[in-house]
C-alpha cells in the first residue's frame, strides 16, 4: 500500500512517499480502506521531535492521526463493526498510521461516521472534536451559565469548542482576526475580540475558565483574565505533572520532567490564584458516537478549510503549518 512516512526527525525533506506492507488486523481490530485522513500541528510536531519526550518512536513511521473510511476486514473478536460500514477514528497516540491506504485500529476506538457526512468532512472530526470535548466538558467543565473565554476560536479545535461550550450553555469569548470573525460568530461566540486591534487580556477579566489554543504569551495571558479559582486548560503550553499521571498514564520521571518544564506557567497560575492544566486526549469510540450523533442533530457544525489530494501532502501540511487555516485541513486518497 502507498503511505506517507518520515524516516528521520526534522522538516519536510524527512518524510516521503512509499509502498508499505498492507496491514493485518489482530484480534479485535479492523482494517480500514482509508477515504481521507485529517491533518493536524500534531503531525508536524511529531516529525521535528517535539513529542520525543514523551513518545519513543521507530522510524520510518507512517505519519497521520485520523481518518474516515470503510471498514475491510475484521480480526477475530470483532463484534461492533463489519465489512462495508463507513467509520472515522482518531488512531492510538503511539500508533499513527492515517496517511495510507489502509489502516488498522482497534474497534475500541472506532465509531460510525455521521449520516449527514461526507468521508473528507468526517475525517476532520476525531482529534479536534475529540480535544474539544474533554477539554471543555471533562476539564472545564462548562455548563449552564459558565463565562468561557477560547483562545484562538477559528481553528481546527476552536471551532469544535465553540459549538460545544455553546451547547452546554456557556458564555463564550473568543479571539479572532476580522477574516475570522464571521466564521465564529457563526458557530456561536457571544464576544469575539479582534487580536489584530487589541489585546485581549486589556478587555476581558472574571472568566470561569479559558482555553489556550496558541500557547506561549496566549497562555500567560489567559491567567490574566480568569478569576480566582478559575481553570486555564491548554493543549499547546507546556504539559504539567498531571498530564503525565493521568493523560499519559507514566512514572515518576516524566513527571519530574513535566514539572520542571511547566515550572514557569504554575508559577504564574498560582501568582493569579488560578489553577493552570495541559490535556493530551484521549481516543475513544464511544465519544466519537457522541460527536456523530451531535453531528446528525444539526448541533455541530464541521468546518473545512482547504481539501487536498493525497499527492499533496506537503502541500497541505505547509499550508496548515502556515496557521492561518479557518478550520480542518483535508487530504483524500485517490480511487477512494
Amino acid at each position: 500500500m502507498r503511505a506517507f512516512v518520515f524516516t528521520q526527525y526534522g522538516g519536510p525533506e524527512r518524510s516521503e512517499f512509499r509502498e508499505m506492507p498492507l496491514p493485518e488486523p489482530r484480534p479485535r481490530e479492523i482494517r480500514v480502506r482509508v477515504h481521507a485522513a485529517g491533518l493536524n500541528p500534531l503531525d508536524y510536531k511529531v516529525r521535528r521531535g517535539q513529542l520525543r519526550a514523551i513518545q519513543h518512536l521507530e522510524l520510518p513511521l507512517i505519519m497521520g492521526n485520523e481518518f474516515s473510511g470503510v471498514v475491510e476486514s475484521v480480526g477475530d473478536g470483532v463484534t461492533r463493526f463489519s465489512v462495508g460500514d463507513r467509520v472515522f477514528a482518531r488512531v492510538a497516540k503511539k500508533a499513527y498510521g492515517a496517511f495510507a491506504e489502509y489502516v488498522c485500529i482497534d474497534e475500541s476506538l472506532v465509531a460510525r461516521m455521521p449520516a449527514t457526512l461526507d468521508f473528507p468532512t468526517a475525517a476532520g472530526v476525531p482529534l479536534a472534536g475529540l480535544t474539544a470535548l474533554q477539554c471543555v466538558r471533562d476539564e472545564l467543565q462548562a455548563g449552564r451559565g459558565t463565562r468561557l473565554f477560547i483562545a484562538g476560536g477559528a481553528g481546527g479545535v476552536g471551532t469544535f469548542a465553540i459549538q460545544l461550550a455553546k451547547w452546554l450553555g456557556a458564555h463564550v469569548t473568543t479571539t479572532a482576526s476580522p477574516r475570522g470573525e464571521e466564521l465564529v460568530r457563526r458557530l456561536g461566540a457571544d464576544r469575539v475580540i479582534d487580536y489584530t486591534r487589541e489585546r485581549f487580556q486589556d478587555v476581558l477579566n472574571d472568566q470561569d475558565g479559558a482555553l489556550d489554543l496558541i500557547g506561549g504569551d496566549t497562555l500567560s495571558a489567559c491567567f490574566d483574565v480568569v478569576k480566582p479559582g478559575g481553570l486555564v486548560v491548554s493543549i499547546a503550553g507546556p504539559p504539567e505533572p498531571e498530564t503525565a499521571r493521568k493523560d499519559l498514564r507514566a512514572g515518576k520521571a516524566m513527571e519530574l520532567l513535566f514539572w520542571l518544564t511547566s515550572l514557569k506557567s504554575r508559577m504564574q497560575a498560582r501568582a493569579r490564584g488560578v489553577r493552570y492544566r495541559y490535556k493530551f486526549m484521549h481516543a475513544s469510540g464511544g465519544e466519537l458516537a457522541e460527536l456523530a450523533n451531535l453531528i446528525d442533530q444539526g448541533k455541530l457544525e464541521v468546518v473545512i478549510d482547504r481539501v487536498f489530494p493525497f499527492d499533496e501532502i506537503d502541500a497541505a501540511l505547509r499550508y496548515l503549518e502556515e496557521g492561518h487555516a479557518k478550520g480542518k485541513v483535508i487530504v483524500t486518497m485517490p480511487e477512494a
